[in-house]
């Protein structure tokens, strides 16, 4: 969910293999979020659709899920606001349209971080012990339901927000990479496309080879 930086040094446009693409820790990060944010909903939906026999199980799952997501949102921005490599959007990109998908990817940011607190708060403020990971949680309240409510809106609202945005993203990221098929796609994918790659490095090398040489002027 990291996207383009509007400026960029011209050496730095294009990756290793001569594509536009995002650095290596940017990519596994950006996945990481993707994988918790799966297995978030995924474990939300069987808990709602499930019969009750491993609704305690599910929710250990989904609260842990849900915490592990802040810290590795955490280190996404802090990441993407001092070593990342982000490469420029493409030229052809209205200026409307780069605000609006900055807009968005700062959206995405915003709710990684509500999400887990919002759950976290929801849970301490019923007053009752839970399980995150592998520890057992105290009770830290007398139990406050006008406060357990009030996390438990927030959080439901915002869950709606963030699957909102993941549909928009996934939307944009598929109209970039089929219909316009500027490379933002291929941008953020973990694996390298070798064979063009290949190719783009031979048609560079053939252009050099076949260029003449500066001559030096006296």
């Amino acid at each position: 969910m990291t996207l383009y930086s509007p400026v960029q040094p011209p050496e730095r446009q294009r990756g290793g293999d001569g594509r536009r693409r995002f650095d290596g820790i940017t990519i596994g990060l950006h996945w990481a979020t993707v994988a918790l944010i799966a297995g978030m909903f995924a474990s939300a939906w069987l808990l709602i659709a499930g019969d009750g026999e491993h609704a305690a199980m599910l929710l250990i799952v989904r609260r842990s899920l849900g915490v592990a997501t802040w810290p590795v949102a955490i280190v996404r921005l802090c990441w993407r606001f001092t070593f990342a490599y982000l490469p420029p959007f493409p030229p052809t990109m209205p200026k409307l349209q780069q605000q609006l998908a900055k807009a968005s990817e700062y959206g995405l940011y915003a709710l990684l971080l509500l999400q887990p607190l919002t759950g976290l708060g929801q849970s301490l403020a019923r007053g009752r012990s839970f399980t995150l990971f592998v520890w057992q949680v105290p009770s830290v309240t007398t139990g406050n339901k006008p406060l357990t409510a009030l996390f438990h809106q927030i959080h439901e609202l915002s869950a709606w927000l963030l699957l909102a945005l993941i549909g928009l993203h996934i939307l944009a990221a598929l109209f970039h990479g089929f219909i316009l098929r500027d490379e933002v796609l291929q941008s953020m994918q973990p694996w390298r496309q070798r064979g063009q790659a290949t190719a783009r490095a031979s048609h560079v090398a053939m252009a050099s080879a076949h260029s003449p040489p500066a001559s030096s002027k006296m």
